[in-house]
């Protein structure tokens, strides 16, 4: 999921996959599954008042149909209105049933199967099945649809989904049903992490009006989750969630939510002062005067009353995207000097009153610690970078003048435009001239998809808590979210490879070393990991905001 303005957003799901550094043994994917759903997340609001309505801001989503749901934004309200089958635990560290009650695999892992809960309904009153799921699944993968999504890399490794996305098949033939409360995955490949990957927002079930009705189904979603859309979706405004009191789950507390849709994180939090808005980010440079005004969270992930600042870790890295077709920018020699002349320390002291750390590799420490996923060209060292642009033919002239010009484009409207100025003065320290170039957030999607720039700001917030996400879907030959247009034979077969791999010890292993030949070809430069820089009002009687970067609303309350 990629990151959207300067807190963090789009793409993936998770801001951080679990809490603090616990991550990094991921756990709950075993073959068989089963119980009932739990909360997964921190709640210190037994016996709290029930009713009221949050007020909660976002940007404008890319979508709030799970068909696409790409980013946190789309992906929050998507989390009110659907449940996947399966959904990871940040406390116990396990994944736990959802829309499926129980799953288990045959003996290599190259086929699961689920079984739906028979009490899970829709909006509308339709009973959940399993023909919705594989309903919602070929909405993803059909390239006829009137935007194609750009989240169909989930399914790639189910049998047709490929085929589907290319127009060479009108079905996914690896999601069958055999009833219509069982469903079942065959994969090209073993993977023992597939029940992880079915807890994302996007791999939800869908009823057949998401068909009848697509133009409607975009701006007013019928799902199965705790909430349901009240109206629809007006873009540059709100949306509105209300309680869906036939929950086959714990009913949620509030009567409602508003997501109130603001321009820029700054025109968010002004809300926020003057009482209209009940959660949002905290503004660049000013964590440590809030955090003293309003009390910071004791675990860094619930909101309640007289602690109300968030500043957990996040799963989360920020970084530049290389195109690796560019004239200067394909050249690794490139790539590895001006990561090295990237002040990295500066940028979260100064910006982020420490609160946020130097990335040291693609993965943050909530997916993994080891040293071994380190990267040598992430150090902050510019006389290292000036010997080897030297070395690679880009001498500076009498002025330290180079005849290397870059380009930084990034998003408007998040605090990046601070970031990419620390950016260019350390560029420019090595003599490399820099040209900033900043648009909309749709627009810089599109432009992004298109290619043609040179170093591209993005950031990657885990779809589901392992390594695989970080790996396969940026940087993967074929993936779609490979901006960069990196490609390494080599890098592919170790990502294949790992992926078959059942031994948890063994995988990470292997994805280490795909990772290891990453940070020598450096197809992005990564900045820094992200954190919470988030606040909640006093009203908010406990929230919880998970590593993720998604509020648990089902489970939040409020002084009504």
């Amino acid at each position: 999921m990629e990151d959207r303005f300067g807190g963090v957003s789009r793409r993936g799901f998770i801001k951080g996959g679990v809490a603090a550094a616990a991550l990094a043994g991921l756990a709950g994917c075993g073959k068989n599954n089963s119980g009932s759903a739990t909360s997964g997340g921190s709640s210190s609001d037994a016996g709290a008042s029930t009713g009221g309505v949050l007020k909660y801001y976002i940007n404008d989503p890319v979508a709030i149909d799970p068909y696409n749901t790409q980013e946190s934004e789309g992906t929050q309200v998507a989390k009110c209105l659907f449940d996947s089958l399966t959904k990871y635990n940040y406390d116990t560290k396990e994944l736990e049933p959802a829309a499926a009650e129980s799953w288990e695999s045959n003996d290599d892992a190259t086929q699961w199967t689920f079984h739906i809960r028979k009490d899970c309904k829709f909006h509308n009153g339709d009973t959940v099945k399993a023909e919705d799921f594989k309903r919602a699944f070929e909405r993803i993968c059909d390239p006829t649809m009137k935007t194609p999504s750009d989240v169909a890399y989930h399914l790639d490794p189910v049998k047709g989904a490929k085929e589907m996305q290319a127009g060479e098949a009108d079905e996914i033939s690896g999601v069958t049903c055999p009833d219509d409360y069982t469903l079942v995955f065959d994969l090209t490949t073993p993977m023992s992490e597939w029940p992880l990957v079915c807890a994302h927002q996007a791999l939800v079930p869908v009823p057949k009006a998401a068909r009848d009705d697509p133009d409607s189904f975009l701006v007013a979603p019928i799902g199965n989750g705790p909430f349901q859309m009240d109206g629809t979706w007006v873009s540059g405004q709100y949306i509105n969630v209300k309680k869906f009191d036939g929950y086959y789950g714990t009913p949620a507390k509030l009567d409602a939510v508003n997501f109130s849709i603001q321009k820029d994180p700054d025109t968010a939090f002004k809300e926020f002062q003057a009482g209209n808005i009940d959660f949002c980010s905290v503004p660049s440079g000013r964590l440590g005067e809030v955090e003293q005004q309003y009390g910071t969270s004791d675990d860094g992930y619930t909101v309640t009353p007289k602690k109300q600042v968030l500043t957990g870790a996040e799963a989360a890295t920020y970084w530049l995207i290389c195109e690796m077709g560019d004239e200067n920018l394909g050249k690794k020699e490139v790539r590895q000097a001006l990561s090295l002349a990237i002040n990295r320390q500066n940028i979260c002291d100064t910006l982020f009153e420490g609160s946020r750390k130097p990335a040291t590799s693609c993965f943050p420490p909530l997916i993994d610690d080891s040293p071994d996923s380190t990267w040598e060209y992430c150090d902050y060292n510019p006389d290292k970078a000036k010997e080897i642009l030297d070395s690679a033919g880009y001498t500076a002239d009498a002025d330290g003048k180079r005849n290397l010009t870059v380009k930084l484009s990034y998003n408007s409207g998040g605090g990046h435009e601070d970031i990419m100025s620390i950016i260019q003065g350390d560029f420019e320290a090595i003599g490399v001239t820099v040209q900033q170039n900043s648009q909309e957030w749709a627009t810089y999607l599109t432009a992004l998809d298109g290619g043609g720039f040179q170093l591209a700001r993005m950031g990657w917030i885990a779809d589901y808590p392992n390594m695989d996400n970080f790996l396969y879907p940026n940087f993967y030959s074929t993936s779609s979210n490979n901006y960069g247009k990196y490609s390494n034979p080599e890098f592919d077969k170790l990502v294949e490879e790992a992926r078959k791999v059942t031994d948890e010890d063994e995988r990470k292993s292997e994805y280490r070393e795909a990772c290891k030949l990453l940070g020598e070809d450096m197809p992005v430069i990564p900045i820094m990991f992200y954190a919470h820089d988030h606040i909640g009002s006093e009203r908010i009687q406990s929230l919880y905001y998970d590593p993720a970067g998604i509020a648990h609303l089902g489970e939040a309350s409020v002084q009504a």
